[in-house]
């Protein structure tokens, strides 16, 4: 059972693994997409996903480099849970 402290949004983890996955599927589906409108003569649509591009390959940089830092960003079953802040507005 696991109790709530209210305090989840400041002190939620993210499940780094699971990002790292889906920013590797946006970045090769965003470069296929930049490359194929760049060949297709679609500027616009081109420069939109090499946008989305850029975007993903800096989300994969910050999940790469949280992964690293070891299990605080990276928690499993022997990480305890963080305690609840001290104080109250």
């Amino acid at each position: 059972m696991v109790m709530r402290t209210g305090s989840e949004p400041r002190t939620a983890r993210s499940a780094l693994r699971a990002r790292f996955w889906l920013s590797v599927w946006g970045l090769v589906w965003a470069l296929f997409g930049t490359v194929a409108f760049t060949l297709a003569g679609r500027t616009g649509w081109a420069i939109a996903c090499g946008a989305l591009l850029l975007v993903v390959a800096i989300d994969l940089i910050v999940v790469l480099r949280h992964i690293r830092q070891g299990p605080h960003y990276q928690p499993g079953p022997d990480i305890p849970p963080y305690r609840p802040p001290d104080d109250h507005p």
